[in-house]
């Protein structure tokens, strides 16, 4: 693939006093790894983690804000994510991320001027508008106060029917909290109902966001078959309401919301109340990126012919005209139509050292491979110049997390030593995906087992990058196995949501002998790592990112 157009304009100077090491420089990023006091929920002060503490207790160390406004995010009170999280690290710049974007497109109006929601609604208006997304105030993936803004638009735009899809959360929320999401939201419908003559608003499916629908990065499409049938052909349990389908679920087993299986809700006469017809309109409401690519993938492709949909069998695949809130993949142009432009992410930092020459690798597995490939160069797929660039994925299983907490972090790691010791790459950029995705099951002796699996990992890095005379710097997108439950009057309840605190920062140079120094802002965030690593391999980083971490004497 040829270098990006415009990819010449761009070239960095080289540093007038550090002119790098002559090993690699490898950037290590434990996802979901937090700083937290030692207390027993923070399951990374509960596991064996010798080089980690060693890493993050040196001069070379601080930490870094990965949440709020330091990665994009309306406020202080928004959890980071791995999506805004990559995008910071790699861009090296701050910018208005999906929550952040949607609001102030909600806010100003400019979200219903758009020809994606004049077609949904034109559809609508004789029709059905069905709205599907993750069903909770998470601000990760989605927000239910933009499902309501679009719910009451829609019924101020004429629509008289409308069905909302709802994917229970459990995972950026309270693992059991899709009761009271639910009763909000069905107050809203009856809200609609009672004020607007002819409407008839309410919930049709659902279904646990890791049972259906939100699969990423292909890891398991039979999933999103199961939430496609739920939502568009009413095929799964059938129940009175999504509330009765919640209750007899939680009595059935001890799951969370994120594992409860697919529902329906029929009438009377035991038919799906929302099932899909020609003429109807779906609008995705979910703004990130990496689990709305599939479903909207499902909804759009063609039956036949170049682009045909091969990955399950759809069935009578209806003819719906489908938007999603954002435009989840630029480059595919996943999906065709959406409500909110994306952030316009340039100049990111991979640009820059492709045109410079730079070999660069990454690596991660499926779960989080997009992230140190399509999130880390600014919502691009594919490479930026194969001809300087590997990208390995090692496969994801299949499982609950927390039933194999090493993850495939141990593979991910022999593969970067070997592609580490060919010699071939002066950057490397890893994702060990253990204290994200284990600690996203609750369970805090799984993900300190899995913590424990990541600083092995970390022990042969480092022992690498001692060999070949290179840098290694650890961080993290964003915090998780930090805080594994909460309690309150002696009751312990799971904590499966990302946390707001700061993430580790550390950097591990075998030669260093006082040539530059730490000197890290109190505000300092995950957009500032991408100058550093500029820094440490000998180049001046362009005049707009977010400052290096580190200083030169006489700079």
């Amino acid at each position: 693939m040829a270098p990006r157009l415009g990819l010449v304009s761009l070239s960095l100077n080289k540093h007038p006093s550090f002119f790098g090491r002559p090993g690699p420089v490898l950037v290590v990023i434990a996802d979901g790894v937090g700083v937290a006091p030692p207390v027993e929920s923070n399951a990374i002060a509960t596991a064996a983690t010798p080089v980690l503490d060693a890493l993050t207790t040196t001069e070379m160390a601080t930490q870094l804000a990965a949440h709020g406004p330091a990665v994009g995010l309306p406020s202080s009170d928004d959890m980071g994510n791995s999506e805004v999280g990559h995008n910071a690290l790699g861009a090296g710049r701050i910018f208005a991320q999906g929550a952040k974007l949607v609001n102030q497109a909600i806010a100003d109006g400019t979200i219903f001027e758009t020809p994606a929601w004049t077609r949904a609604i034109e559809a609508a208006q004789t029709n059905t508008l069905h709205l599907l997304g993750l069903h909770s105030d998470g601000n990760v993936h989605s927000h239910l106060d933009h499902l309501y803004a679009l719910l009451r638009r829609a019924a101020a735009d004429g629509v008289r029917r409308a069905r909302v899809h709802i994917l229970l959360d459990g995972r950026d929320v309270a693992p059991r909290s899709a009761l009271p999401f639910i009763d909000q939201t069905e107050a809203v419908l009856a809200e609609i109902n009672a004020s607007v003559d002819g409407a008839d608003f309410a919930i049709a499916s659902g279904g646990g966001r890791m049972t259906i629908t939100m699969d990423r990065y292909g890891a398991d499409w039979p999933m999103v078959e199961r939430g496609y049938n739920a939502h568009t052909h009413g095929q799964g349990r059938a129940f009175t309401s999504a509330a009765q389908a919640v209750e007899t679920m939680y009595a059935e087993s001890d799951d969370g919301d994120q594992y409860l299986g697919e529902f329906v809700v029929v009438d009377d006469e035991g038919q799906p109340v929302g099932a899909m017809a020609d003429g109807d309109a779906v609008v995705f409401f979910n703004f990130r990126g990496d689990r709305a690519i599939e479903i909207s993938q499902a909804y759009e492709a063609t039956t036949s012919g170049d682009g045909a949909f091969t990955h399950f069998d759809r069935g009578v695949h209806p003819d719906v005209f489908y938007a999603g809130m954002l435009e989840y993949d630029g480059d595919l142009k996943v999906p065709a139509n959406y409500l909110v432009p994306p952030p316009a992410i340039d100049r990111v930092m991979s640009e820059f050292l492709c045109a410079e020459g730079v070999t660069s690798f990454a690596v991660s597995e499926t779960q989080k491979f997009g992230h140190v490939t399509y999130f880390w160069n600014g919502n691009r797929s594919g490479f930026i110049d194969e001809s300087l660039e590997t990208y390995l994925e090692i496969p994801s299983d299949n499982v609950e997390f927390d039933t194999a907490p090493a993850m495939k972090a141990r593979e991910i790691t022999d593969a970067t030593i070997e592609l580490l010791r060919s010699g071939d790459f002066r950057f490397g950029r890893i994702n060990l995906a253990n204290g994200d995705m284990v600690g996203h099951t609750g369970h805090l002796e799984a993900t300190a087992e899995a913590m424990t699996v990541v600083d092995e990992c970390l022990a042969r890095l480092s022992e690498v990058i001692e060999d070949l005379n290179g840098v290694l710097i650890f961080t993290a997108d964003h915090g998780n196995a930090d805080v594994m439950f909460t309690e309150k009057d002696g009751v312990r309840t799971p904590k499966t949501s990302h946390t707001l605190n700061a993430v580790p920062f550390a950097i591990h140079d075998p030669s260093y002998d006082g040539e530059y120094h730490l000197s890290a802002s109190a505000d300092a965030g995950l957009a500032n790592v991408a100058a550093t690593v500029m820094n440490l391999l000998g180049f001046e980083a362009p005049a707009d990112y977010e400052p290096s971490l580190i200083t030169f004497p006489g700079s």
